[in-house]
């Protein structure tokens, strides 16, 4: 074993995460050559993989973790467009739960120094038997990657002469110092907890609107298809019908010419009766063709009517919602959190300020009057040459108390 100044002090390691475990570990060296493209792995192509930066100290106490993502391609070669500077962020993360060596430099999506990062990180799992920290922590003691463990030196104790009661009060401060070290770190493990809580149910509530979207888009897809349908069935039904009226003037109009006749002109009466027989046969035919439209009209209908009425299908968001009476809850200014029920959520989504401003007892135009003053609130007045006045105003926090033309101006430009 050799002494701490004989060995660096900075080694690195990139584990990948699968569920709750460590599905592969590497050097940081190694992981370069992936990002410079020299090697791949062909059993991460087409993956979204969460890794992370593992800092540790020549004693392989954990100093800093970094929770990143990165893309593997179809070749298993990492995104060559990825320059998240993981390095950086662990130099500077804030403080993290304590791993063995003290609280560690902890940089995730919901504690992220640099926000324009935020989206290329994840949040660990701290829930008890799933706790990310642990399944690392006993990766490292397992040390598979054979880093040198390196003792610290030890200090050299030089023995000080104290009075029983220096000693006393020095284990009493001591003591005490250790309870408040102890009690931060337990407020700061439960409030990233809370953040990273926080930060699934956000990712939560964006796939279910995003799967919710989608299955509104279809369903309406699928109505305006048979619409069309419907539609074109219509137009070609009056077209026939129309065609049959006149054939039907035409029959009426040959029986007068019949009756008019009398019984002259033997020699014709053949062919009268011959087109008489082949306008009836048409006739028929016609009326069968109706018949069958009529009838797919009513299929159509009926289809129509039953997507309009429907369940929502099983397995699918909008079933397990109506299922397990889960709410969405939405956010807008001047309404605050609105609970959804399961009955509102299609009209919310298809106009989010027109159900806002119903909820207001107000109409969508002039919700959307006082929201445009409520985020940028400023005199509306306007110049003859266009100019805007852009004087800044007191903001009117309620919608119902707002007048457009009034609290839209300055003292100046006041009617």
């Amino acid at each position: 074993m050799v002494s701490a100044g004989q060995a660096t002090d900075d080694y690195s390691a990139v584990f990948f995460i699968e569920g709750n475990e460590v599905a592969r570990q590497m050097r940081a060296s190694e992981f370069g050559a992936f990002l410079d493209g020299y090697v791949g792995l062909s059993d991460l192509a087409e993956t979204d993989v969460k890794a992370v930066l593992v800092d540790l100290s020549s004693d392989l106490l954990v100093r800093a973790l970094v929770f990143f993502r990165i893309w593997f391609d179809e070749e298993g070669r990492a995104d060559s467009g990825w320059n998240v500077p993981i390095e950086e962020l662990a130099a500077v993360g804030a403080k993290g739960p304590n791993m063995g060596g003290g609280a560690i430099r902890l940089v995730c999506r919901s504690q992220c120094p640099n926000p324009q990062y935020a989206s290329e990180l994840w949040d660990p799992d701290m829930t008890p038997g799933n706790n990310h920290f642990q399944v690392i922590r006993k990766a490292v003691n397992a040390n598979t990657l054979k880093f040198r463990r390196v003792q610290p030196e030890e200090e050299e104790n030089i023995p000080v002469l104290r009075s029983g009661e220096d000693d006393s009060a020095l284990a009493e401060e001591s003591r005490t110092g250790a309870d408040r070290a102890r009690l931060a770190q337990l407020i700061r493990e439960q409030r990233l907890r809370i953040k990273t809580l926080q930060s699934v149910n956000r990712d939560m509530l964006s796939e279910v609107q995003r799967e919710h979207r989608l299955e509104m888009n279809a369903q309406r897809n699928e109505i305006a298809d048979i619409s069309q349908r419907y539609e074109r069935q219509r137009l070609s039904n009056e077209q026939l019908k129309h065609r049959l009226a006149e054939r039907n003037q035409q029959y009426l109009t040959m029986q007068e010419q019949m009756a008019s006749g009398g019984a002259g002109k033997d020699r014709d009466d053949a062919n009268v009766n011959a087109e008489l027989v082949l306008l009836r046969e048409q006739l028929d035919r016609k009326r069968r063709e109706l018949e069958l439209r009529d009838e797919k009209i009513g299929v159509l209908e009926q289809e129509a009517y039953e997507i309009r009425h429907r369940e929502p299908p099983e397995n699918s968001v909008m079933s397990y919602l109506k299922g397990h009476s889960v709410f969405l809850v939405a956010y807008h200014p001047g309404v605050g959190h609105l609970t959804l029920p399961y009955d509102d959520i299609e009209a919310y989504f298809r106009n989010p300020t027109a159900y806002a401003s119903e909820r207001l007892g107000m109409n969508e135009p002039s919700y959307l009057q006082w929201l445009e003053h409520y985020e940028n609130p400023v005199c509306q007045h306007s110049a003859e040459n266009g100019d805007l006045c852009g004087e800044p105003l007191l903001r009117v926090s309620q919608p119902g108390e707002f007048r457009p033309g009034l609290d839209d101006r300055c003292e100046n430009h006041q009617p």
